[in-house]
């Protein structure tokens, strides 16, 4: 279905480096990137652009006008999203959704990676101590730094800064010219290995689900569509919020399977049922 094709990556910012491979040895795909190809148009991590709806809708926009300004009909496209863990009280995540749209046979398929794998992170900096402390805290200079003079003010920014030198003086140059800066990590995936690993890992989740086909219909995709909550409680047979099954479903046919006890667990401990620990 998908041997000798060409494969178009929407990116801007290199993440064809973790993508190409992946798909082209498990394919058997040619993977392009289009020079002209402008993804920021749809949202920019440092807030010039306002990405204006959620990252599911953003990233199925992003690999659907690539295809139609560069006349393909089989691409990927990528969208992170980064802050606090939905979950995890007090941790970062980076959240990302990959989608894989073939015009031809009439599929999407999407994967999606929420990982605590990543050094989001801002502060406000009043010196150069402070300075080289936040830099050491976000593996800087191999991850770039984003210098302004105020979060989401864009009266004075610079982007991708990967050098100690260019760090402290662009530092003192927005210092002595507006009295404030604030130094952020910049997330663009060219400048950020370990969000680019991430984006690897969710390519590789997507890579595995394109190549798991219905059991009825063998339509590439079938994936877990729903989680059923109500692993029993070890003490008392209550169920807990804890995943009891997923179910599997086929977009193109409807077909659905249901796979229990997915995380090889057939019982829950005490401590996360809602009757023996209220």
């Amino acid at each position: 279905m998908f041997k000798d094709r060409k494969l178009l990556i929407a990116t801007k910012h290199h993440k064809e480096q973790v993508i190409a491979p992946i798909f082209e040895k498990g394919l058997g795909v040619h993977c392009f990137v289009p020079e002209e190809y402008d993804s920021d148009i749809f949202g920019t991590f440092s807030g010039e652009v306002e990405r204006k709806n959620t990252a599911l809708a953003t990233v199925r926009a992003k690999c659907l006008t690539a295809m139609e300004e560069f006349d393909c009909d089989l691409a990927i496209a990528s969208e992170g999203s980064f802050g606090s863990h939905p979950s995890i009280f007090f941790a970062q995540a980076d959240d990302e959704f990959l989608i894989f749209i073939d015009k031809k046979n009439d599929l999407q398929i999407i994967a999606r990676e929420l990982s605590l794998e990543t050094n989001f992170y801002g502060e406000k900096i009043h010196n150069k101590e402070m300075l080289l402390n936040f830099a050491n805290r976000i593996q800087f200079p191999s991850h770039a730094v984003i210098l302004r003079t105020e979060a989401n003010d864009l009266t004075a920014i610079s982007k991708g800064i990967t050098t100690m030198s260019q760090l402290e003086d662009t530092f003192q140059q927005i210092m002595n010219m507006h009295g404030s800066v604030y130094a952020e990590t910049d997330m663009r995936a060219l400048y950020n290995p370990t969000r680019m690993g991430v984006i690897k890992v969710a390519a590789q989740k997507l890579l595995e689900t394109i190549k798991t086909e219905c059991p009825s219909c063998k339509t590439p995709g079938f994936c877990v569509t729903n989680v059923k909550q109500g692993l029993p409680c070890s003490w008392c047979s209550a169920p807990t919020r804890s995943t009891l099954s997923f179910i599997y479903g086929c977009k193109s046919c409807s077909f659905i399977s249901e796979k229990m006890h997915p995380h090889q667990k057939t019982t829950e401990e005490p401590e996360f049922c809602d009757f023996c620990n209220p």
